[in-house]
């Protein structure tokens, strides 16, 4: 078989609320309308019978050992469920930012699923590739079909796929990495503990730019408050996107530090990333689409 490819697109968390914290398992309920951006890693698979990474790219060093990353993660969860899976080398090209808030591991994991899913005749609503999608990461499963969409729980409840226009946008991250546990712990919920007013609006199957600002505008990250606490700069980040013509939007992705700002036309978002580009030269600045 020849080798197969796909994008790994960051995910951006347009709204984030937290709900409150389980009691059975600690983990945090949350409701956050997801989608996907331009931007990506890009991942190979040369089917065979030995699994291996190779990882190269401009943020390959910060993705850490091989050994540890998500791809072989959830390759081998699919091969505990899948008697006889056929694997291979997968290539990884880094190109996101890591501990971003943009879901880049998660995003290369789903990937990795869809490409051993093809390899071995799977459709993605398979069992044993959902399983195992869950058994990855809290972020991986709503990254396997890469489309706008609601996510609920710890992550394990995915929405149907939403009709979300193209929406012109800038991610920038300020080049500090963000743990997730850190923002979590400055949120400050005890086991059990839940938010009074913390629901999400509901969202409609059809959005265009005017009607997606319209829902996520009253919405909000609630993460935000405490992530700004462990990484002050990103509030720089979001000044700089609010200072720049066009900006309709600015807020935080996930758990920080990645920032968006949804911007009227592709024309302003353009020029907005080669401003603050210029002025910030250690940052990420990418123009991009969400869909």
């Amino acid at each position: 078989m020849t080798s197969l490819a796909t994008r790994a697109p960051a995910k951006i968390n347009l709204t984030l609320h937290v709900l409150g914290r389980r009691e059975s398992d600690g983990y945090h309920a949350l409701e956050s309308l997801v989608a996907f951006a331009g931007v990506s890693d890009h991942l190979a698979l040369d089917p065979g019978d030995a699994l291996d990474l190779a990882i190269s790219g401009p943020t390959a060093g910060p993705a850490g050992p091989n050994a540890d990353n998500l791809v072989l993660r959830a390759a081998r969860n699919l091969a505990e469920r899948v008697p006889g899976l056929r694997a291979g080398r997968f290539r990884l090209e880094k190109r996101l930012p890591v501990a971003a808030g943009i879901g880049g591991g998660s995003s290369d994991a789903a990937a990795a699923l869809r490409l051993l899913a093809e390899a071995n005749g799977l459709s993605l609503d398979h069992p044993a590739v959902i399983e195992s999608a869950r058994a990855t990461g809290a972020d991986v499963p709503v990254c396997l079909e890469p489309r706008a969409r609601m996510m609920r729980g710890a992550g394990e409840t995915i929405g149907r796929p939403l009709g979300l226009a193209a929406v012109p946008a800038v991610l920038i991250n300020p080049g500090v990495p963000v743990s997730t546990a850190p923002v979590f712990k400055a949120l400050g919920l005890g086991r059990g503990e839940m938010r009074i007013g913390a629901e999400h609006p509901d969202v409609a199957q059809d959005l265009g730019l005017d009607g997606l600002l319209d829902l996520i505008g009253p919405a909000r990250n609630d993460l935000e408050a405490p992530a700004l606490t462990v990484a002050p700069v990103i509030g720089e980040a979001l000044a700089a996107l609010r200072a720049q013509d066009g900006c309709r939007l600015a807020r935080m992705s996930g758990s920080g530090a990645t920032v968006f700002g949804i911007f009227a036309d592709r024309g302003r978002a353009a020029a907005a990333a080669r401003t603050i580009a210029a002025a910030m030269p250690g940052w990420w600045v990418a123009p991009t689409i969400l869909r």
